[in-house]
């Protein structure tokens, strides 16, 4: 395949100069039933994320034209999309850099092509349906004024204006959200928004929380979300059912 698409499932865009890397995944993405499109520099990406819905970007940091990192914020001020970074550096961070400015995930290279699977299908499926059986109506949960509605995956604060959050961010939040006043640990919260395609790098929780409080309004007195020594997070506010449709329209 050239830098046309491919496949029939979830559409993903590969970001990477490396042309044999950009070649092995695309073919091997492929077979495992994704959509994909090609990319070999920044320019090519942007142009791209154009012509077409894109379902999740892998975007390697190393690129000829652009850093990686100003593309994943140039993308993320633009859209949603889930981003996850692939990075042959060894230096921390650079990956939390990346997961600052909205990335969703990262993985190191090298790496199995299996794992980067497993790492894209998590994220997809953390921004899917939780249930394709049917079931009741998830209720929205109000919290120091902000409403979140964990059906359609919508934030909206007091004022009813609706905070834009990424996938990983609505899912630690969620995460606190159902579990009110419990104290939860890194690895705990990494399990619960991760599952097993985490890597166990638990700095990306303090970097979303940091994101999540600056969403909030709560960073710098830290009411809404604590930090507790030697623990790890803890939803402060109250959480309770909110009205139904006429909270915030969606």
């Amino acid at each position: 395949m050239r830098g046309s698409e491919a496949g029939g499932g979830p559409h993903i865009l590969v970001v990477d100069d490396d042309q044999q890397i950009r070649k092995l995944l695309g073919r091997y993405l492929v077979e495992q039933n994704f959509r994909v499109s090609l990319a070999a520099d920044g320019k090519e990406a942007e142009r791209r994320l154009t012509e077409g819905r894109i379902d999740l970007v892998v975007l390697d940091l190393m690129l000829p034209d652009v850093s990686g990192l100003d593309l994943c914020r140039t993308i993320r001020t633009r859209s949603t999309v889930p981003i996850i970074l692939l990075t042959a550096l060894k230096e921390d961070v650079d990956r939390i850099i990346g997961l600052e400015i909205g990335a969703d995930d990262y993985l190191g290279k090298p790496f199995n092509p299996r794992e980067l699977v497993a790492r894209i299908r998590a994220v997809l499926r953390r921004l899917s349906p939780r249930d394709a059986t049917p079931a009741a109506p998830a209720i929205r949960l109000r919290f120091n004024g902000f409403v979140a509605d964990p059906t359609s995956r919508q934030l909206w604060d007091p004022e009813g204006e609706e905070i834009v959050l990424t996938g990983a961010e609505f899912d630690l939040l969620l995460a606190l959200l159902e579990r009110p006043g419990r104290m939860l640990s890194r690895e705990q919260l990494l399990d619960i928004t991760h599952g097993r395609a985490s890597a166990g790098f638990d700095r990306s929780v303090d970097v979303l929380i940091s994101r999540l409080r600056r969403k909030l309004g709560d960073a710098g007195n830290f009411q809404i979300i604590k930090t507790l020594r030697n623990g790890g997070y803890q939803l402060a506010a109250r959480v309770e059912p909110a009205a139904g449709a006429d909270t915030a329209s969606s």
